[in-house]
């Protein structure tokens, strides 16, 4: 999906200090009031990255067996919280480059009894896409990948304080080109993450693996994903595993079953996130 051979790490360094500066002063035209209950937020104008948390979308699992999934945003979910005994797992799903848009990955994981947060990228003021679907090409504005790194980080931050999450137990799972923030969140406050339909492979700008070597890690892509076909993508091939060595407790799994790009909806893929997730998650 990516296409910047000449770009740097130092130069991400730069634009995401920059980034961080510029997001912490501007502000949304849009009111509180606009957007979100007052009594969420306590009234005022949202910045973009608030945005992005308040209209999160959030996957509460049953209470109860027979109850369904409930998908609400994040700003009436804190207006009126979950009551129940224990928080659940949580998941920070971080989703591609074309928005939220499919949430079947969200009620699956929620009927398995995940808490799933899936902050919404397009809810900012200013947010161009980075890929074209129709054609199949990406890589087209080089910061989208700064902001979806702050947006992961806001959101950890905040799941910290919410009474009806639990932080301790905490999972990100990307997808497309959440998923290369996934890969390169350099936090080590999590329990594990999944990166899905991402090769790590490309520019040096989104190339690697950056989390903590004894941090559990799952990739799952295929082999025949056309978004990183030679040709389409240069240098995108392959898969996570290349840069998996040192890291005893990551694995990486390629579909070769015809999934495409849609792994997260494969039952091959989505058995193997089940079983990582029960696998590390806090007993």
């Amino acid at each position: 999906m990516i296409d910047w051979r000449l770009a740097s790490r130092r130069g991400v360094v730069l634009i995401t200090a920059l980034l961080a500066l510029t997001l912490s002063a501007c502000s949304s035209s849009r009111r509180v009031t606009d957007a979100v209950p007052g009594e969420a937020t306590g009234g005022g104008t949202l910045s973009d990255i608030e945005l992005t948390w308040y209209q999160a979308v959030v996957a509460l699992p049953p209470v109860r067996d027979g109850d369904p999934v409930i998908l609400a945003r994040m700003a009436d979910v804190m207006a009126k919280p979950p009551a129940w005994e224990r928080p659940p797992t949580t998941i920070i799903y971080l989703h591609g480059c074309t928005g939220l848009g499919d949430l079947s990955t969200l009620r699956f994981l929620a009927g398995a009894g995940y808490l799933v947060i899936a902050p919404d990228s397009m809810a900012r003021r200013y947010r161009p896409l980075q890929c074209d679907v129709a054609t199949g090409r990406g890589g087209f504005n080089l910061f989208v990948y700064d902001f979806r790194l702050t947006e992961l980080s806001f959101a950890i931050n905040n799941i910290a304080s919410l009474p009806w999450a639990d932080s301790g137990d905490l999972f990100v799972l990307g997808g497309s080109e959440g998923a290369v923030a996934a890969a390169l969140y350099r936090g080590d406050n999590l329990r594990g993450r999944v990166i899905a339909a991402w090769t790590c492979h490309g520019a040096p700008i989104v190339a690697g693996l950056a989390s903590p070597p004894m941090e559990p890690v799952l990739s799952i892509v295929a082999s025949d994903d056309p978004w990183y076909a030679e040709g389409v993508a240069v240098g995108q091939s392959g898969d996570c595993g290349e840069f998996m060595a040192g890291r005893p407790n990551a694995r990486s799994l390629v579909l070769q079953h015809g999934e495409g790009h849609a792994v997260l909806s494969s039952g091959v893929g989505r058995q193997a996130i089940l079983d990582f997730l029960a696998l590390w998650k806090k007993r």
